[in-house]
């Protein structure tokens, strides 16, 4: 790119780099980045995708732009000659609050490697004013409150497309947003984003909360609002409408602008829908085909069949949305008459009421839809697609077996290596080439070093800056002080029963014990969380609680301080997700064996040099096999074995907390008089019973095995060299979870989108 980057700034500023603030220099290199983003060419091709999901979790935008554009080491050079640092410009970003877990990261991930690979292929979803919620702590326990992030100048862009989207009682116009998605060295897409004018921020009072029936101000307020009444559960019917309608109209509004025939609008267009939340995008195009565009409903139903492919990612039933036709005829009763037809065809070919959309309890199965309706059905890691064909989906699979494929999920690169880790991918570059920014499976050529003890040092030496940056970050955001020589153990992800992050708290309440009788460790530890708990999930919340009285009680005791530290870190997202990657020694992936569907956070994890502590659950199943026993620690039941528990009914946790001493005096110490003093004995006592009573995702059947192999890590860690080859053999196996591989797998697989020209 032949630009003075310089002059260019000076003219928007009005002034020289050496006279502006910092949110000056930002506000400048947001408009100077947008202008260059608008001047790339568009990726084409006579077949486009539309991905569209509830959630993009884009995180913050200006480095990453910078990169996908050829001229982040520029700007960072140009800034630096003027006394600036592009890393604390960057800070004056508010992060796009878009989303909350794996699934909004993916789908960020997937548009970046979209754009590089030159495909024709936009992402569809909504413009949430206030995100999930920002998360604070008080009195050891999550406080939501309002996360407002849209300012005046941001990376949206208004256009003038808007549509007309019918509910029962009223109907509500839209306005499109626009945020441009660049390719690496290529061509650019877009991320449109729909929202209300008519959304009211003012209406928001105690924290989240706001008045769930006025439609009209509360639409796009926030992410997946509190369904614990019936009000959330409609209002969410209304989101999730909102988007698909809106989805629909613009596929077949471009469609019509690029002269397709709709007849054929399948050779034209594909519908990637991601998880079951927008589904109705199916009866939807059926409704505004028959209706609007004179089809009838075989054809409609042939046309759309042809065109949506679904992503399944959970293996938990509570997630697979399945909503009462009650709340359909109260939202969108325009689309029951085609969801009963699409019943009806099903009932017809099929005599097994398991793979029915409307069960006897009145309630439409979305993923049933998706999965009848759709060409093709996919699961996110190896492992996940067996369950699914084998026991979760199985009935569907008896009948489409041609349908179900595996699309093991990716990262890009260049965000959580390039971006975020700078010297790590300079070094790698200088070792093997700048290659493996665009074909990340060059990493391998890393090997070569395996035995380099100079590499090895070299790559010591760069962990430990990271955790001195992590630790000055932390003393500057939350005022916590911890020690870069300690070993940083990091579980940063969705707060959920089945991410055990109990299982977590219970070893630190076992190590602390150990601590307080004189079992003190070679090097101390450092116990890094991050997450957040849906406003209503009541077992997670307590989880949180447990988790900060830990450590109150650890920083408070000055026989274990000095060895042991818990840090919980607040308001987790993208931005602080960038500093605590780089600076992990353990990788903590425990989830309860056939639960987790993939996780992305292990290749993010591994991609940095961190080792996996985890479970055969997800896509570790993968990372073992690639990078073999000796670089990963794998502990717990197998997947085979749960599934037969929870088939049988078996599994019983008072058992285990009556038999084993060990188990009983680490879960009783959730209701000691140490942890009562601090907490709130309605949140420990209710986690107390919850974990002998139930124990849903059986944290009792795995924790001591966990313990023993997390010992094991911390000992192993002792022998420097060995520790280096780990990282080395982890960093150079990580090619394979690139985002570019899966999107090109989904590509030949299922999308057949002409390539694009690179």
């Amino acid at each position: 790119m032949n630009i003075n980057i310089e002059q260019q700034l000076k003219v928007i500023l009005g002034k020289s780099l050496d006279e502006a603030s910092k949110e000056e220099i930002y506000i400048a290199l947001l408009n100077f980045t947008k202008k260059q983003l608008q001047q790339m060419k568009r990726n084409s091709g006579d077949r486009k995708l539309y991905y569209i999901s509830a959630e993009f979790l884009v995180g913050k935008l200006l480095s990453n732009n910078l990169i996908n554009l050829g001229i982040f080491e520029e700007v960072r050079d140009v800034l630096k000659n003027h006394g600036h640092n592009l890393t604390e410009i960057e800070e004056m970003e508010m992060e796009p609050s878009l989303g909350n877990g794996g699934l909004g990261r993916l789908a960020a991930c997937f548009l970046d490697s979209i754009a590089t690979l030159g495909l024709h292929g936009d992402g569809v979803g909504l413009n949430y004013h206030e995100g999930l919620f920002m998360q604070k702590f008080k009195d050891n326990k999550q406080r939501e409150e309002k996360n407002p992030w849209i300012t005046d100048e941001s990376w949206l862009t208004r256009t003038d497309v808007s549509f007309e989207v019918p509910f029962k009682d009223f109907t509500l116009k839209s306005t499109m947003y626009d945020i441009d998605v660049p390719g690496y060295n290529s061509g650019c897409n877009k991320l449109h984003l729909f929202d209300l004018d008519s959304v009211d921020e003012s209406i928001i009072h105690d924290g989240i909360q706001f008045d769930k029936n006025d439609i009209k101000k509360n639409l796009t307020l926030f992410l997946y609002p509190d369904d614990s009444d019936e009000a959330g559960k409609l209002l969410r019917l209304y989101q999730q409408y909102f988007m698909v309608s809106n989805a629909a109209q613009l596929i077949i509004k471009e469609a019509e602008d690029r002269g397709v025939d709709l007849y054929h609008l399948h050779e034209h267009v594909c519908i990637q829908i991601n998880d079951t939340h927008p589904t109705m995008v199916i009866p939807e195009l059926i409704r505004i085909l028959t209706e609007e565009k004179n089809f009838n409903i075989d054809t409609a139903v042939d046309v759309v069949s042809k065109s949506c492919a679904y992503t399944n990612h959970t293996i938990l039933a509570e997630a697979l949305e399945k909503w009462p036709i009650s709340y359909l005829e109260k939202v969108v009763p325009q689309l029951m008459p085609i969801i009963r037809d699409l019943d009806r065809r099903v009932r017809r070919d099929f005599h097994d009421e398991r793979v029915y959309i409307i069960d006897n309890m009145d309630r439409v199965h979305m993923a049933h839809i998706d999965i009848h309706f759709g060409y093709a059905v996919n699961g996110v890691a190896a492992l996940h697609t067996e369950i699914l064909k084998e026991s979760e989906l199985k009935p569907f699979y008896d009948i489409y077996p041609q349908k179900f494929n595996n699309k093991t999920n990716g990262i890009t690169f260049r965000r959580w290596l390039v971006h975020c880790n700078h010297d790590l991918a300079e070094y790698i570059k200088e070792l093997i080439g700048p290659g493996y920014m665009e074909n990340a499976e060059e990493l391998e050529k890393l090997l070569q070093y395996k035995d380099d003890e100079k590499v090895l040092e070299k790559l010591r030496e760069i962990k430990g800056n990271a955790k001195k940056e992590l630790k000055n970050y932390l003393k500057m955001t939350q005022n916590v002080d911890i020690d870069e020589n300690a070993i940083f153990d990091i579980q940063i992800k969705r707060l959920h029963e089945y991410k055990r992050q109990q299982m977590n708290a219970l070893y630190a309440i076992w190590k602390y014990k150990e601590i307080k009788k004189g079992n003190l460790p070679k090097r101390p530890l450092t116990m890094i969380f991050g997450a957040k708990a849906a406003p209503a999930y009541t077992v997670a919340k307590d989880i949180i609680h447990l988790i900060l009285c830990l450590q109150q009680l650890i920083d408070n005791d000055p026989e274990v301080s000095p060895y042991f530290k818990i840090v919980m870190v607040e308001n987790y997202n993208v931005t602080k997700a960038e500093k605590l990657i780089p600076s992990c020694d353990i990788s903590e992936q425990i989830s309860l064996a056939s639960k987790e569907a993939s996780g992305t956070g292990n290749m993010k994890f591994m991609l940095n040099g961190a080792v996996t502590l985890g479970t055969e659950d997800g896509a570790n199943v993968e990372i073992h096999q690639l990078v073999g026993d000796d670089n990963i620690y794998i502990f717990g039941e197998k997947s085979e074995k749960i599934i037969k528990l929870y088939e049988t009914g078996e599994y019983c946790a008072a058992d285990i907390y009556d038999n084993d001493p060990m188990v009983e005096e680490m879960v009783d110490f959730i209701i000691s008089k140490d942890l009562m003093r601090i907490g709130d004995p309605v949140n420990l006592g209710r986690l107390y019973k919850e974990i002998v009573e139930k124990d849903w995702f059986m944290a009792l059947l795995d924790v001591k095995d966990y313990i023993q192999t997390k010992e094991q890590m911390l000992k192993d860690y002792e022998d420097k060299n060995a520790w280096a080859k780990k990282m080395l053999v982890n960093i150079s196996k990580a090619g394979f979870f690139s985002s570019d591989r899966t999107i090109s797998q989904y590509n030949d697989e299922i999308w057949h989108l002409s390539e694009g020209t690179k």
